[in-house]
């Protein structure tokens, strides 16, 4: 049984035996053929990921080196008798190579089935079981992606696509949960969340709901304060008007901000959902969606 992680620390085991490379450009090798599993990645590919755009003369056949260094390993974890080998595993094909693993041996194709089935659970108004499916795929970074592996133009694009990914998930299961009324529970995980992300202006808004339903107004303005100063002063900006918005609404105490019980203990998505959701379709409300 594989596992390969790649959201952290590169790691890869087949059984209880680790595949991972110690040196830099087979674990480049190992990570980018991990991202594509299943898929061909061809050699100009895995040629511009290792030496980018200067690879010396010998590159393609040192690149036969790493894959061959690769299959050993491989072939010590899966061991004589499982019927299975390592060129079974690590594939030559036509132009390139390919990791024949199934999909869900890899964190990152895991992590992305579950934000698209909670993305789906969101769309269909199902809060409870979007929040629940977008925090199982948080779950599953162990810190940023390919945080030990040394990256080229390839893995540098999946390691951006990635925490865009994550960043994503974040801010909709937030928004799920404040529809769902959990706003006290937010507040420790977005005085983080926004104090590394000082211009994600949408968790900043999460951020001054949440306050606000656990009755600090005055330190949701405090948080658009910063923001806004942030902005101004990194972008020249000010924020967006839908961020605008919701501080004219903290300041006016619009009953739209109130969170209202439910049986189940939610928030109608059609009140909350003008604040604090991607999917309000009350265009009666005073405040249109900033999410």
């Amino acid at each position: 049984m594989a596992d390969i992680r790649l959201l952290g620390p590169l790691r890869a085991r087949i059984g209880d035996v680790s595949v991972v490379p110690s040196a830099a450009k087979p674990r480049q090798l190992l990570a980018l053929l991990a991202v594509h599993v299943g898929r061909i990645v061809t050699i100009d590919s895995l040629l511009a990921e290792l030496w980018e755009e200067e690879p010396p003369r010998s590159a393609a056949t040192t690149l036969q080196t790493y894959v061959l260094q690769l299959r050993r390993k491989i072939a010590a974890a899966v061991g004589d008798g499982s019927g299975v080998s390592a060129k079974e595993l690590l594939v030559t094909e036509h132009g390139g190579y390919r990791l024949a693993l199934p999909a869900e041996s890899v964190d990152v194709l895991r992590a992305r089935d579950l934000i698209t089935r909670g993305q789906q659970a969101l769309a269909a108004g199902e809060d409870a079981s979007g929040s629940t499916l977008l925090g199982d795929a948080l779950r599953l970074w162990d810190g940023p992606a390919l945080v030990d592996v040394p990256a080229g133009p390839r893995l540098r694009i999946e390691r951006m696509s990635l925490e865009e990914s994550r960043l994503g998930a974040v801010e909709l299961r937030i928004g799920a949960d404040l529809r769902l009324g959990r706003h006290h529970r937010l507040l420790g995980e977005l005085t983080t969340l926004t104090a590394e992300q000082p211009l994600h202006e949408a968790l900043h808004a999460h951020y001054m709901v949440a306050l606000y339903r656990a009755g600090r107004a005055g330190q949701a303005l405090e948080v658009f304060r910063r923001l806004r100063a942030t902005l101004i002063d990194e972008l020249g900006l000010e924020p967006s008007p839908r961020v605008q918005r919701l501080h004219q609404a903290v300041l006016a105490a619009h009953p739209d901000l109130d969170p209202v019980a439910v049986p189940g203990g939610g928030l109608p998505r059609e009140r909350a959902g003008a604040l604090v959701g991607p999917s309000s379709t009350a265009s009666r409300a005073p405040l249109q969606s900033w999410s």
